[in-house]
Order: structure tokens, then sequence, then C-alpha cells
């Protein structure tokens, strides 16, 4: 082959998505706005300690995973380091209002198995919910590289199910129901509103086993990048693309802000749909379809805490943490009342290289809404003014506190504490309302919260967390369901998986 591809976006789609095309022989070249590549596996580092723009613990990295085959396939897994959390404490839940803790094993059977302990007049709901869950999840071929259907749902009724109202269908116990919710933040969760199968596979992936990069996350963008490279394309960084021009019904070409100027057989979007409008002319969409793009609800955000701890002072956690005032507020995620916030949040020790027994940093994540500063959202980084930064040290404060309750004597393994917003995530990774998920899916409108990866362009295609799946997974799943859509072979790259 000697076709050329251009990329828009060199976040984890925009880099996946280019390497398996190289690797099918294109000549792939990848656009970043920004200085960086990775979009939110980028990392930074505050006092001599590197931290994740994000959580980063992945799901199908395991042998047999499907981001292990994924990355077997391009000829980087060996170029990432990573380790798996604890199989007897995959995660922990912990309630202020009672001071439970539960340690929750790693597994479909140890899972269910614990819970079956913690609520044995559940016993038999708890099988029937673990059973079903993951029939769930089995339904979507693409999920697990098998060839077949994308949709999944094989008419099941409970496949656009809320995915609150699917547990409630399980288990009677309202505490049962609210710790059988906890993975909820990672999939986006809101009560009402996510369908059940997104829910089901994100727990697929974390109860069958996740793990944590050993590092910083960027690894894995820089042997995309790496990768890339070897195979003959670029991604070029500071090159903002800043208009696409249509013609006849193909994009003709496109410019960057600084005057470059890119024309090629196929090109593809991995930017967020919202940010897609402002660049491209009304031939892509039609009146209606920019109304309904631009009104679309964005799913929730994220004000982050990352403290540098003293040497020697912090044990390191090999599992996230997840906290709640109550029971009743698992699906409080992305709500926002000051005089209560935050009312959970979750919070983790990163794994550095050669980790040893004390951590050195500890970063904490409240899914919050963008309305929260949104009085801001005319303001950029660094010229918020003094308001905003009063604003941020209130509530830094307040989440230094839950923390210090939660593990008297916090606070004195603490030497230095930095911070974000949502207008943070929203700034350094052009995400409109600071979105970590992108739209919001909502099961009463199943294809509200999707774009196509075919657009009204013959040439032009989308990738990204707005198609199908959103995280360290889904994202590299979708890449490859473009990929083969530009192809035009569906199932020829999943067979070589």
């Amino acid at each position: 082959m000697d076709r050329a591809v251009v990329i828009i976006g060199g976040g984890i789609g925009g880099l996946f998505t280019g390497a398996l095309l190289a690797k099918e022989g294109y000549r792939v070249t990848v656009l970043e706005r920004s200085a960086h590549v990775g979009g939110g596996l980028q990392s930074f580092t505050r006092n001599g300690v590197t931290f994740d723009a994000g959580m980063h613990v992945v799901g199908g990295l395991q042998p047999g995973g499907s981001l292990n085959r994924i990355c077997r396939h391009l000829g980087i897994l060996d170029q990432i380091s990573y380790r798996a959390v604890d199989a007897d404490c995959m995660d922990e839940v912990f309630c202020f209002a009672d001071g439970r803790s539960y340690r929750v094993p790693q597994g479909l059977e140890p899972f269910t198995d614990y819970f079956c302990q913690q609520f044995p007049d559940e016993r038999e709901s708890i099988r029937r919910y673990a059973d079903r869950l993951f029939s769930l999840a089995d339904q979507v071929d693409f999920f697990f590289l098998r060839p077949g259907s994308v949709s999944g749902s094989n008419g099941d009724e409970a496949f656009y199910q809320s995915s609150s109202q699917f547990i409630a269908d399980h288990v009677r116990d309202p505490r049962l129901r609210s710790l059988l919710a906890y993975l909820s933040p990672l999939c986006g969760g809101e009560a009402g509103f996510t369908p059940a199968y997104i829910f089901a596979l994100i727990n697929y992936l974390y109860i069958s086993g996740h793990s944590r990069f050993e590092g910083p996350a960027e690894q894995l963008a820089e042997a995309l990048v790496r990768r890339i490279g070897e195979l003959g394309g670029e991604v070029l960084t500071n090159a903002e693309v800043s208009d696409i021009r249509m013609e006849g019904g193909r994009v003709q070409s496109l410019s960057t802000a600084d005057g470059r100027e890119f024309e090629t057989d196929v090109f593809i979007s991995s930017i967020h749909p919202q940010a897609m409008l402002k660049i491209v002319n009304n031939q892509l969409f039609t009146k209606a379809a920019r109304t309904r793009l631009s009104a679309a609800p964005n799913n929730y955000s994220a004000y982050c805490v990352y403290a540098v701890l003293k040497e020697g002072m912090f044990p390191y956690l090999n599992h996230p943490c997840y906290c709640w005032d109550d029971y009743d507020k698992v699906w409080n995620f992305g709500k926002y009342v000051e005089q209560d916030w935050p009312q959970n949040f979750v919070y983790f020790t990163p794994c550095a290289k050669n980790q040893g027994p004390f951590a050195r940093a500890l970063q904490v994540i409240v899914f919050s809404p963008f309305s929260m500063c949104e009085r801001w959202q005319g303001t950029t980084v660094g010229k918020r003014g003094q308001e905003y930064e009063a604003w941020k040290r209130k509530h830094t404060e307040l989440i230094l506190n839950k923390l210090e309750k939660k593990m008297p004597g916090f606070r004195s393994c603490v030497e230095a504490v930095y911070d974000a917003t949502p207008l943070t995530v929203r700034d350094y990774f052009n995400e409109p309302d600071g979105s970590l998920y992108g739209l919001r899916k909502d099961c009463r409108d199943p294809y509200a919260g999707y774009l196509p990866i075919r657009t009204k362009a013959e040439n032009l295609f989308m990738t990204g967390q707005n198609v199908y799946l959103h995280g360290c997974c889904g994202v590299p799943l979708t890449a490859v369901m473009t990929a083969e859509a530009v192809m035009g072979e569906k199932d020829r790259i999943v067979r070589k998986l």
C-alpha cells in the first residue's frame, strides 16, 4: 500500500489508530495541538516526583486481555512496565458513616464469594447478579476482539437498561446496591443514565484483573510514537488544526494554526466532536446535527489533588481506595454542593519504577461537574485571578481534611500539595467542559452519546472515546474498528490479534 493518513489529535485514540494503520502499510502523520502527546496519559513532575494526569489503573493488560493483545500485535508490549494490583484487595471501599472498609478481591469467584460473606441473606441474588453482569459483557464481540457484531445486545432487554436499575433488579439491600456500584465513576456512571452494558464492560475489565503502570503512564504514549516512527510515520506536536476544508463530499485539506497545510487520501479525527465543530465547514454537519452536537451534554470532570509525600513516611498502596460519606452517595460522582463537598472521592499512591514499601506520591480524584468552576470559564491557565486561587485552596483543604479523617496523621506525611480543577482538564486536554469521558452516554437515547466511525465525508473517519468506549482499554478497541473501517476490510486486524 502507498496510502497516506493524517490524524487530528495525538491522544491515546489517535496514537493507537495511527500505529495500527502504520503497521498495515499506511503512511501516517499525527497532528497534536500541544507540546506533548498522550492526552490523558500525560505525566508531570513536582518536587522531583512524577504524577500522572489521570488514574490509570488499567484493565486488559494481563495475558490474554484485549489491550495486551493489541500491544503485542504492535510490538510495544515489552516497552510497557506494569504490575498487577493486589489479588486479595484490588480495591478498598470505605464509608465514613459507619467506618467500615471493604477489601474487594480480584476474580469473579473471589469477588462473588466476598460479597456473599458480607451479605449472606443476598447470597443467591449476588451470584445471579455477577453471572448476569459478565453475560452482558460477553455479548459485545469487539470488546473481546472477536469477529462479529460491534453493537452486541442480541436483543437483550437489560443491555440498554440503566446500570443503577440493573443492580436494583438483582439485589434488595441498599448498602449492597451501593457497594456493587463502586466502580461507577470509572464508566462515567450516573444513576438513570449510564447503560448497563457499559457498566458491565468496565466491571468485567477490573474484576477480571487490572494493572498499574510502573512509572509514568506516558510510557505507553511514547512507545506508540516510537512505533509509528519505526514504521515510517511521524507525530508532530505544536500542530493545532485550525481549519478543515471540504469539497465534493470529501475533505480536501486541513491547515494548522502556524500555516502548514496537509493534503492526503484519508483523514481521521480523534478530538471531541464539539471541538471538531469549530474547525470544519457546514458541509460535514447539517444545521440540525450541529445544533444537536453543540447542545449534547458531556460527562463529568474531576478536581485533583497531588500530594508529594516525605520519604519513608507513608506506605505504598497497590490498589485504589474509594471513599464515600455514606452509602447513598455512590451515584453522586459528578454532583457538587459546596457545603457538602466532597461527598466521595478516590485516592491512590502511584507506582514508581522499582517501587519500594513507601510511597512518594498520593493522588486524589474527586469526580466533579464543570459547573463547580464555571464562573471562571472565560479564563486561561495562570490567569484566573485571586478569587479562583482562594477557592482552590479552600477545596483542596476540604480534601486534605477528609484524608486526615480517614488516615489520622496523614498531614504530617505531606511535603507539598498541588491541585487541578475541571478548568485545568479542559484547557490541557482540549475537552469541552473538562469532560473525562466525552459525551454522556444515556440509556434512554443510546445513540446520543456516540459518534459513528464514518462521517458524511467519504474520506473522514472518527476515533477516540466518543466512538463506542472510553479508557485505556476501550479507546484502543475503538482504534481497531476505525483502522478496519479505513482499510475497508472488516475483521482483518482482529483476526491477527
